[in-house]
């Protein structure tokens, strides 16, 4: 007994990392600045999907005007990411309680489910690329070769991120270790290109004319925006909202830029396709993909933990660290089981749905409200059928836009329809009501 209680008192006692539902984070817990979200943005905006993506752009475009697209989206996409951020730092909410004074507390259930399980889609596709490029490389090297070894290990790792939570991983992960390696691998790549191969030559290279150009600026800004329905469960930490709006904003333009162009210029100087055997093919091209593979967990960190906060925008009363567990091995069975590749097209249609839903949270907060007080985020109207209204209307859009006039791009005009429509529907309500007060 006098040993055990000696014991207790040499070895301190281990506490779980405090979690924060969807109630606003108290100020003491906002202890993330610009820097913090600097870092954080630009490690999500890193990582071979991102690469792949800036891959698409070329040789339909030469490269010229891909840098042009890949310099225009993400100066567009990053303002609707950071704004939306901006939000999330002011109320201290995130993203999915956002939507309630727009849509309803009930009505923003049905864009909760819809991100909730693109984000399982998503966080078992970040498995199946992590998983099948560390196969790849242990079986090249050390003739070890087991799929799901390395799925398994993947989903556990990114599910202890996720229940750490935020602040953990930015403070005691990317600050201390991720970023700097990510850093120093893409500067090496980047002047390994530079100097390896005749720049100019591939700058004059026309391209075949398959892409048109607002298409392309529209397929790089879906990248920032696909975080749109995330960034308000990591910028609510932010001690101020300025400097996280300014850091996600730099953050995350610098990453993207920077990977979609990498991944245009490895594709127009690679002899394969693939992105990953074109990596491999440089010099110690098989030392930089473990460092951009090891960074990719942070992708599936944020997939699992924003679905566990978006589950408690219908069950707050359920714990975070068990919902991230249930999420966490739900990807990795899609991982083990499905091809989930197949998927890709059906979880790029959820996000379609996100385009417009912003474009009505932007006109509530920015132009309706001009703030959220903690009424209208946690003690909404049921449902409010103009938010609804004005989204189904922006997803309508898009769909018919992307079908009848894929090269205008659908993202933009999206946005603005469900934006206007949500003004003008709210303006008439108004002069509805002010009208009806005036007369006798």
């Amino acid at each position: 007994m006098a040993l055990r209680k000696a014991w207790i008192h040499v070895v301190p006692r281990i506490q779980a990392p405090p979690e924060w539902g969807i109630e606003p984070v108290p100020m003491e817990a906002r202890r993330l600045g610009f820097l913090d979200y600097a870092v954080l943005w630009g490690d999500l905006g890193v990582g071979l999907l991102v690469m792949a993506a800036g891959a698409l752009l070329v040789p339909g475009l030469g490269l010229p005007q891909a840098l042009l697209a890949i310099v225009i989206g993400t100066l567009l996409g990053n303002l609707l990411l950071a704004a939306t951020g901006y939000i999330g730092s002011r109320t201290g909410a995130p993203t999915m309680v956002l939507l309630r004074p727009a849509l309803g507390r009930l009505g923003s259930f049905l864009p909760t489910t819809l991100n909730v399980l693109q984000l399982i889609g998503w966080g078992a596709f970040e498995i199946i690329v992590m998983a099948q490029a560390a196969n790849l490389i242990s079986a090249r090297f050390f003739g070890f070769s087991s799929y799901p070894f390395w799925a398994i290990l993947f989903a556990l790792w990114c599910t202890v991120m996720a229940i750490g939570g935020p602040l953990v991983v930015v403070r005691q992960w990317l600050e201390k270790f991720a970023v700097w390696l990510v850093l120093l691998t893409t500067i090496w790549l980047t002047i390994y290109l530079a100097t390896t191969y005749d720049l100019g030559a591939i700058w004059q290279r026309p391209g075949t004319g398959e892409m048109p150009f607002w298409l392309a600026v529209d397929l790089v800004a879906a990248m920032p925006i696909s975080w749109m329905p995330l960034v308000a469960d990591y910028n609510r930490f932010a001690r101020r909202a300025g400097s996280a709006f300014w850091g996600t904003y730099v953050g995350y333009f610098i990453a993207n830029v920077w990977f979609y162009g990498l991944g245009a210029l490895l594709l127009l100087t690679a002899q394969t396709g693939q992105l990953v055997e074109a990596i491999g093919a440089l010099a110690i091209g098989w030392i930089v993909l473990p460092i951009i593979l090891v960074d990719e967990t942070d992708n599936a960190f944020a997939d699992i933990y924003s679905a566990a906060v978006s589950l408690q925008n219908i069950w707050p009363r359920v714990r975070q660290a068990l919902f991230a567990a249930i999420i966490g091995a739900l990807c990795l069975v899609l991982a083990l089981t499905v091809p989930i590749a197949q998927y890709e097209n059906f979880l790029l249609l959820i996000g379609t749905a996100f385009v417009p839903l912003f474009g009505v949270l932007a006109a509530d907060y920015f132009v309706i409200r001009r703030a959220y007080i903690e009424a209208d985020l946690y003690r909404p109207a049921p449902v409010r059928w103009e938010g609804l209204i004005a989204w189904v209307a922006g997803v309508a859009t898009y769909q018919a836009l992307t079908r009848l006039a894929p090269a205008v791009g659908a993202t933009f005009p999206t946005f603005g329809v469900s934006f206007l429509l949500y003004l003008a529907i709210a303006f008439a309500r108004g002069w509805v009501a002010r009208a009806r007060t005036i007369s006798p």
